[in-house]
C-alpha cells in the first residue's frame, strides 16, 4: 500500500481550474505531520506548491500560486486537496504529493524539499 496517492491532473486552457486529491491512508492526521504538494516540469527543477500542518495549525503557499491555488484537508478520508485556480501555462508540470517533517514544513512549500513522495499527477494548462 503506497503512502502517498495523487489523483485529478488533466488537460485545461489558461484561466480554467483543476483540483488535486493526495490521499495519505497511512498518516495518522492528529499527529499534525506536514504534507504538501511540489512540482517540476520537463527540463525544470523542483519546485515547493504549498503545505499543511494535518493538525489543522497552518498552510504555506510559494509565492508564484498564492490567490490562485488553495491546499486543504480532510481528515476523515486522510486526504488532502490542491485547488488550483486561474491556471498559466507555467503551472504545467508533475505536481507530487509529499510529506515533510515538521520543522520544515514552511521551507518545503518553497524549496520543494520533502522526505516522502508520491508518484505524481500530471497537469497540462494550454494558452
Amino acid at each position: 500500500q503506497e503512502w502517498l496517492v495523487e489523483s485529478g491532473g488533466g488537460s485545461v486552457q489558461a484561466g480554467g481550474s483543476l483540483r488535486l486529491s493526495c490521499v495519505a491512508s497511512r498518516y495518522t492526521f492528529s499527529y499534525n505531520y506536514c504534507l504538501g504538494w511540489a512540482r517540476q516540469a520537463p527540463g525544470g527543477e523542483r519546485e515547493g506548491v504549498a503545505t499543511i500542518y494535518t493538525g489543522g495549525s497552518g498552510t504555506f503557499y510559494a509565492d508564484s500560486v498564492k490567490g490562485r491555488f488553495t491546499i486543504s484537508m480532510d481528515a476523515a478520508t486522510k486526504t488532502i486537496y490542491l485547488q488550483l485556480n486561474d491556471l498559466k501555462p507555467e503551472d504545467s508540470a508533475m505536481y507530487y504529493c509529499a510529506a515533510e517533517s515538521q520543522a520544515g514544513c514552511e521551507r518545503a512549500a518553497t524549496r520543494g524539499d520533502f522526505n516522502y513522495w508520491g508518484r505524481g499527477t500530471q497537469v497540462t494548462v494550454s494558452s
